[in-house]
Protein backbone atom coordinates (compact mmCIF):
# COMPACT_ATOMS: atom_id res chain seq x y z
CA UNK A 1 0.00 0.00 0.00
CA UNK A 2 1.48 3.33 -1.00
CA UNK A 3 1.71 6.15 1.49
CA UNK A 4 -1.51 7.89 0.46
CA UNK A 5 -3.40 5.30 -1.56
CA UNK A 6 -7.04 4.71 -0.71
CA UNK A 7 -7.64 1.13 0.41
CA UNK A 8 -9.58 -1.24 -1.80
CA UNK A 9 -12.54 -3.16 -0.40
CA UNK A 10 -10.34 -6.22 0.07
CA UNK A 11 -7.47 -4.29 1.66
CA UNK A 12 -6.72 -5.19 5.26
CA UNK A 13 -3.69 -2.98 5.87
CA UNK A 14 -4.13 -0.28 8.48
CA UNK A 15 -0.89 1.63 8.36
CA UNK A 16 -1.34 4.64 10.65
CA UNK A 17 -3.76 6.44 12.96
CA UNK A 18 -7.34 6.08 11.59
CA UNK A 19 -6.10 3.60 8.95
CA UNK A 20 -4.46 5.99 6.48
CA UNK A 21 -3.09 9.50 6.14
CA UNK A 22 -6.48 10.84 5.04
CA UNK A 23 -8.04 10.20 8.48
CA UNK A 24 -10.79 8.15 6.86
CA UNK A 25 -10.86 5.26 9.29
CA UNK A 26 -11.16 2.82 6.41
CA UNK A 27 -13.34 4.84 3.99
CA UNK A 28 -16.48 3.25 5.43
CA UNK A 29 -15.95 0.02 3.52
CA UNK A 30 -14.60 -2.21 6.26
CA UNK A 31 -17.08 -4.59 7.89
CA UNK A 32 -17.58 -4.03 11.59
CA UNK A 33 -19.93 -6.74 12.75
CA UNK A 34 -20.65 -7.32 16.42
CA UNK A 35 -17.94 -9.63 17.77
CA UNK A 36 -19.13 -12.80 19.50
CA UNK A 37 -15.90 -14.34 20.79
CA UNK A 38 -12.20 -13.70 21.39
CA UNK A 39 -9.89 -15.36 18.86
CA UNK A 40 -6.80 -14.60 20.94
CA UNK A 41 -5.50 -12.34 23.69
CA UNK A 42 -1.96 -10.93 23.93
CA UNK A 43 -0.41 -9.40 27.04
CA UNK A 44 2.10 -6.60 26.36
CA UNK A 45 3.18 -6.09 29.96
CA UNK A 46 2.33 -2.39 30.06
CA UNK A 47 -0.68 -0.12 29.69
CA UNK A 48 -1.64 0.88 26.11
CA UNK A 49 -2.77 4.41 25.26
CA UNK A 50 -1.95 4.30 21.56
CA UNK A 51 -3.70 2.58 18.64
CA UNK A 52 -2.54 -0.62 16.92
CA UNK A 53 -1.64 -0.71 13.23
CA UNK A 54 -1.75 -3.67 10.84
CA UNK A 55 0.07 -4.85 7.72
CA UNK A 56 0.68 -8.22 6.04
CA UNK A 57 -0.76 -10.22 8.92
CA UNK A 58 1.28 -8.46 11.60
CA UNK A 59 -0.19 -6.15 14.26
CA UNK A 60 2.16 -3.50 15.67
CA UNK A 61 1.35 -2.10 19.12
CA UNK A 62 3.19 0.32 21.39
CA UNK A 63 2.87 -0.14 25.15
CA UNK A 64 3.58 2.66 27.63
CA UNK A 65 6.24 0.77 29.58
CA UNK A 66 6.97 -2.16 27.27
CA UNK A 67 8.05 -0.68 23.91
CA UNK A 68 6.91 -1.81 20.48
CA UNK A 69 5.42 -5.27 19.90
CA UNK A 70 4.94 -7.13 16.61
CA UNK A 71 2.16 -9.74 16.90
CA UNK A 72 1.34 -12.47 14.37
CA UNK A 73 -2.42 -12.09 13.87
CA UNK A 74 -2.91 -15.72 12.85
CA UNK A 75 -1.54 -17.12 16.12
CA UNK A 76 -1.67 -14.14 18.48
CA UNK A 77 1.99 -14.73 19.35
CA UNK A 78 4.88 -12.28 19.47
CA UNK A 79 7.15 -12.04 16.43
CA UNK A 80 9.51 -9.60 18.13
CA UNK A 81 9.69 -6.80 20.70
CA UNK A 82 11.62 -3.53 20.51
CA UNK A 83 12.24 -2.25 24.06
CA UNK A 84 12.77 1.39 25.01
CA UNK A 85 13.68 2.89 28.38
CA UNK A 86 11.09 5.69 28.52
CA UNK A 87 7.31 5.57 28.15
CA UNK A 88 5.53 5.39 24.78
CA UNK A 89 2.20 7.10 24.00
CA UNK A 90 2.67 7.43 20.22
CA UNK A 91 0.61 5.45 17.71
CA UNK A 92 3.08 3.87 15.26
CA UNK A 93 3.06 4.35 11.47
CA UNK A 94 4.40 2.18 8.68
CA UNK A 95 6.66 3.43 5.92
CA UNK A 96 8.06 0.82 3.57
CA UNK A 97 9.77 -1.80 5.73
CA UNK A 98 9.98 0.50 8.76
CA UNK A 99 7.73 1.01 11.79
CA UNK A 100 7.93 4.58 13.12
CA UNK A 101 6.91 5.73 16.60
CA UNK A 102 7.68 8.49 19.08
CA UNK A 103 8.87 8.09 22.66
CA UNK A 104 8.99 10.10 25.89
CA UNK A 105 12.80 10.12 25.60
CA UNK A 106 12.30 12.74 22.88
CA UNK A 107 13.14 10.42 19.99
CA UNK A 108 11.30 9.03 17.00
CA UNK A 109 12.44 5.49 16.23
CA UNK A 110 12.43 3.67 12.92
CA UNK A 111 12.41 -0.11 13.45
CA UNK A 112 12.74 -2.81 10.80
CA UNK A 113 9.26 -4.33 10.47
CA UNK A 114 10.59 -7.85 9.84
CA UNK A 115 13.51 -8.16 12.27
CA UNK A 116 12.61 -5.62 14.96
CA UNK A 117 16.08 -4.05 14.71
CA UNK A 118 16.56 -0.28 14.95
CA UNK A 119 17.15 1.42 11.59
CA UNK A 120 17.54 4.99 12.88
CA UNK A 121 16.38 7.41 15.56
CA UNK A 122 15.83 11.17 15.47
CA UNK A 123 16.04 13.36 18.58
CA UNK A 124 13.85 16.25 19.77
CA UNK A 125 13.87 18.30 22.97
CA UNK A 126 10.67 16.89 24.50
CA UNK A 127 8.47 13.80 24.58
CA UNK A 128 6.89 12.74 21.28
CA UNK A 129 3.27 11.62 21.72
CA UNK A 130 2.25 12.28 18.14
CA UNK A 131 2.08 9.68 15.40
CA UNK A 132 4.77 10.16 12.73
CA UNK A 133 3.13 10.88 9.35
CA UNK A 134 4.89 10.12 6.07
CA UNK A 135 4.45 11.92 2.76
CA UNK A 136 6.77 11.80 -0.27
CA UNK A 137 9.63 10.22 1.66
CA UNK A 138 9.52 12.73 4.53
CA UNK A 139 8.42 11.96 8.10
CA UNK A 140 6.59 14.76 9.94
CA UNK A 141 6.03 14.84 13.70
CA UNK A 142 5.55 17.28 16.56
CA UNK A 143 7.16 17.26 19.99
CA UNK A 144 6.38 18.62 23.45
CA UNK A 145 9.36 20.96 22.89
CA UNK A 146 6.94 23.07 20.76
CA UNK A 147 8.66 22.22 17.48
CA UNK A 148 7.54 20.46 14.31
CA UNK A 149 10.13 18.22 12.67
CA UNK A 150 10.62 16.89 9.17
CA UNK A 151 13.19 14.12 8.65
CA UNK A 152 14.16 11.84 5.79
CA UNK A 153 12.22 8.56 5.98
CA UNK A 154 15.18 6.55 4.69
CA UNK A 155 17.82 7.83 7.10
CA UNK A 156 16.21 9.99 9.80
CA UNK A 157 18.42 12.93 8.84
CA UNK A 158 16.92 16.36 9.51
CA UNK A 159 15.02 18.10 6.70
CA UNK A 160 13.73 21.10 8.67
CA UNK A 161 12.56 22.16 12.15
CA UNK A 162 9.96 24.83 12.95
CA UNK A 163 9.24 26.44 16.32
CA UNK A 164 5.54 26.83 17.20
CA UNK A 165 3.92 28.45 20.24
CA UNK A 166 3.30 25.48 22.54
CA UNK A 167 3.66 21.74 23.07
CA UNK A 168 2.45 19.56 20.21
CA UNK A 169 0.38 16.46 20.99
CA UNK A 170 -1.69 16.74 17.81
CA UNK A 171 -0.74 14.42 14.95
CA UNK A 172 -0.16 16.48 11.80
CA UNK A 173 -2.12 16.10 8.58
CA UNK A 174 0.21 16.05 5.57
CA UNK A 175 -1.32 17.33 2.34
CA UNK A 176 0.69 17.54 -0.86
CA UNK A 177 2.25 20.93 -0.15
CA UNK A 178 1.04 21.88 3.33
CA UNK A 179 0.96 20.48 6.85
CA UNK A 180 -1.84 21.17 9.31
CA UNK A 181 -1.42 20.67 13.05
CA UNK A 182 -2.99 21.73 16.34
CA UNK A 183 -0.86 23.16 19.14
CA UNK A 184 -0.92 23.60 22.90
CA UNK A 185 -1.00 27.38 22.45
CA UNK A 186 -4.57 27.03 21.16
CA UNK A 187 -3.70 27.67 17.52
CA UNK A 188 -4.07 25.62 14.36
CA UNK A 189 -1.03 26.01 12.11
CA UNK A 190 -0.44 25.47 8.43
CA UNK A 191 3.20 24.92 7.43
CA UNK A 192 4.88 24.66 4.08
CA UNK A 193 5.74 20.96 3.76
CA UNK A 194 9.02 21.55 1.94
CA UNK A 195 10.45 24.29 4.18
CA UNK A 196 8.47 24.29 7.43
CA UNK A 197 7.60 27.98 6.98
CA UNK A 198 4.41 28.99 8.83
CA UNK A 199 1.81 29.89 6.20
CA UNK A 200 -0.98 30.80 8.62
CA UNK A 201 -2.16 30.26 12.18
CA UNK A 202 -5.67 30.58 13.61
CA UNK A 203 -6.41 30.86 17.32
CA UNK A 204 -9.06 28.93 19.24
CA UNK A 205 -9.95 29.49 22.87
CA UNK A 206 -7.78 26.78 24.47
CA UNK A 207 -5.09 24.18 23.79
CA UNK A 208 -5.44 21.63 21.01
CA UNK A 209 -4.61 17.94 21.28
CA UNK A 210 -7.06 16.89 18.54
CA UNK A 211 -5.52 15.87 15.22
CA UNK A 212 -6.91 17.64 12.14
CA UNK A 213 -8.60 16.10 9.13
CA UNK A 214 -8.72 17.84 5.75
CA UNK A 215 -11.60 17.44 3.30
CA UNK A 216 -11.18 19.36 0.05
CA UNK A 217 -10.19 22.85 1.20
CA UNK A 218 -11.58 22.51 4.73
CA UNK A 219 -9.64 21.67 7.90
CA UNK A 220 -11.72 20.07 10.69
CA UNK A 221 -10.34 19.93 14.25
CA UNK A 222 -11.48 20.01 17.88
CA UNK A 223 -10.23 22.25 20.69
CA UNK A 224 -10.26 22.11 24.47
CA UNK A 225 -12.43 25.26 24.32
CA UNK A 226 -15.42 22.88 23.69
CA UNK A 227 -15.71 23.76 19.97
CA UNK A 228 -15.26 21.83 16.72
CA UNK A 229 -13.79 24.12 14.05
CA UNK A 230 -13.88 24.14 10.27
CA UNK A 231 -11.21 26.37 8.73
CA UNK A 232 -10.28 27.34 5.20
CA UNK A 233 -7.24 25.21 4.38
CA UNK A 234 -5.64 27.99 2.33
CA UNK A 235 -6.19 30.99 4.62
CA UNK A 236 -7.10 29.63 8.07
CA UNK A 237 -10.35 31.61 8.13
CA UNK A 238 -12.96 30.01 10.40
CA UNK A 239 -15.91 28.83 8.30
CA UNK A 240 -17.95 27.57 11.24
CA UNK A 241 -17.59 26.27 14.76
CA UNK A 242 -19.86 23.97 16.72
CA UNK A 243 -20.05 23.94 20.52
CA UNK A 244 -20.05 20.64 22.43
CA UNK A 245 -20.47 20.06 26.16
CA UNK A 246 -16.80 19.83 27.20
CA UNK A 247 -13.25 19.99 25.87
CA UNK A 248 -12.31 17.93 22.83
CA UNK A 249 -9.24 15.67 22.75
CA UNK A 250 -10.81 13.32 20.21
CA UNK A 251 -9.81 13.66 16.56
CA UNK A 252 -12.37 13.78 13.74
CA UNK A 253 -12.88 10.91 11.35
CA UNK A 254 -14.22 12.02 7.98
CA UNK A 255 -16.24 10.31 5.26
CA UNK A 256 -17.51 12.30 2.30
CA UNK A 257 -19.06 15.47 3.74
CA UNK A 258 -19.48 13.97 7.22
CA UNK A 259 -17.20 14.50 10.22
CA UNK A 260 -17.67 12.54 13.45
CA UNK A 261 -15.88 13.56 16.64
CA UNK A 262 -16.18 12.84 20.37
CA UNK A 263 -16.25 15.22 23.32
CA UNK A 264 -15.15 14.71 26.92
CA UNK A 265 -18.78 14.88 28.11
CA UNK A 266 -19.30 11.47 26.47
CA UNK A 267 -21.20 12.45 23.33
CA UNK A 268 -20.32 11.62 19.74
CA UNK A 269 -21.20 14.37 17.24
CA UNK A 270 -21.88 13.90 13.52
CA UNK A 271 -21.46 17.22 11.69
CA UNK A 272 -22.01 18.30 8.10
CA UNK A 273 -18.62 19.54 6.88
CA UNK A 274 -19.87 22.20 4.42
CA UNK A 275 -22.32 23.83 6.87
CA UNK A 276 -21.41 22.73 10.40
CA UNK A 277 -24.99 21.57 10.98
CA UNK A 278 -25.53 18.74 13.45
CA UNK A 279 -26.77 15.52 11.82
CA UNK A 280 -26.97 13.65 15.11
CA UNK A 281 -25.35 13.32 18.50
CA UNK A 282 -25.28 10.25 20.73
CA UNK A 283 -24.32 9.64 24.35
CA UNK A 284 -21.77 6.82 24.37
CA UNK A 285 -20.09 6.90 27.79
CA UNK A 286 -18.93 9.22 30.56
CA UNK A 287 -15.98 10.54 28.55
CA UNK A 288 -14.65 10.26 24.99
CA UNK A 289 -11.04 11.08 24.14
CA UNK A 290 -10.38 8.55 21.35
CA UNK A 291 -11.07 9.23 17.67
CA UNK A 292 -14.02 7.41 16.07
CA UNK A 293 -13.58 5.33 12.93
CA UNK A 294 -15.92 4.36 10.11
CA UNK A 295 -16.93 0.81 9.31
CA UNK A 296 -19.52 -0.41 6.85
CA UNK A 297 -22.62 1.73 7.57
CA UNK A 298 -21.46 2.28 11.15
CA UNK A 299 -19.12 4.51 13.11
CA UNK A 300 -17.12 2.82 15.90
CA UNK A 301 -15.73 4.41 19.05
CA UNK A 302 -13.68 2.91 21.85
CA UNK A 303 -14.73 4.34 25.20
CA UNK A 304 -15.04 1.96 28.12
CA UNK A 305 -15.71 -0.75 25.53
CA UNK A 306 -16.14 -0.70 21.77
CA UNK A 307 -19.42 0.75 20.49
CA UNK A 308 -20.80 0.78 16.94
CA UNK A 309 -23.44 3.37 15.99
CA UNK A 310 -25.59 3.62 12.87
CA UNK A 311 -23.94 6.11 10.53
CA UNK A 312 -27.23 7.73 9.55
CA UNK A 313 -29.06 7.94 12.88
CA UNK A 314 -26.45 7.59 15.64
CA UNK A 315 -28.40 4.72 17.21
CA UNK A 316 -26.25 2.08 18.95
CA UNK A 317 -25.96 -1.05 16.78
CA UNK A 318 -23.79 -3.12 19.13
CA UNK A 319 -21.43 -2.92 22.10
CA UNK A 320 -18.42 -5.10 22.96
CA UNK A 321 -17.28 -5.04 26.57
CA UNK A 322 -13.68 -6.17 26.07
CA UNK A 323 -10.94 -3.60 25.93
CA UNK A 324 -11.48 -0.80 28.39
CA UNK A 325 -9.20 1.69 26.65
CA UNK A 326 -10.30 5.31 26.59
CA UNK A 327 -7.63 6.62 24.22
CA UNK A 328 -7.18 3.85 21.68
CA UNK A 329 -8.75 3.06 18.31
CA UNK A 330 -9.95 -0.38 17.19
CA UNK A 331 -8.61 -1.81 13.93
CA UNK A 332 -11.29 -3.20 11.61
CA UNK A 333 -10.03 -6.05 9.42
CA UNK A 334 -12.80 -8.03 7.78
CA UNK A 335 -14.25 -10.49 10.29
CA UNK A 336 -11.81 -9.51 13.06
CA UNK A 337 -11.60 -6.39 15.22
CA UNK A 338 -8.31 -5.75 17.02
CA UNK A 339 -8.63 -3.86 20.29
CA UNK A 340 -5.95 -2.57 22.68
CA UNK A 341 -6.82 -1.88 26.30
CA UNK A 342 -5.52 0.27 29.12
CA UNK A 343 -4.63 -2.86 31.09
CA UNK A 344 -2.10 -3.82 28.42
CA UNK A 345 -4.09 -6.57 26.70
CA UNK A 346 -4.55 -6.80 22.94
CA UNK A 347 -7.64 -8.72 21.80
CA UNK A 348 -8.61 -10.21 18.44
CA UNK A 349 -12.43 -10.23 18.46
CA UNK A 350 -14.48 -12.12 15.89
Amino acid sequence: MTENAKPSVAETDWVTLLSDNSRTGGQGIRPARAPSRTRWQFRTGGSIRSAPILRDGVLYVTSITAGLHAIDVASGRAKWKFPVVEQVHSTPSLCGNKVLFGCDDGKVYAVDSVSGAKVWDSSTGGEVWTSPIVRSGIVFFGSADARMYAVEAATGSAHWTQQLGGRIYSTAYAAEKQLYVGCGDGKVYSLDASSGKILWSTATGNGIDSSPAVVGDTVVIGSEDFFVYAMDANTGAVRWKYETGLGIASSPAVLGDLAVIGSKEGYLYALDIPTGQLRWKARVSDVITAPPIFGERVVCIQSGGTVALDLTTGNVVWRAGLGGAVQSVPVLAGDVIYVASLNGEVYALE
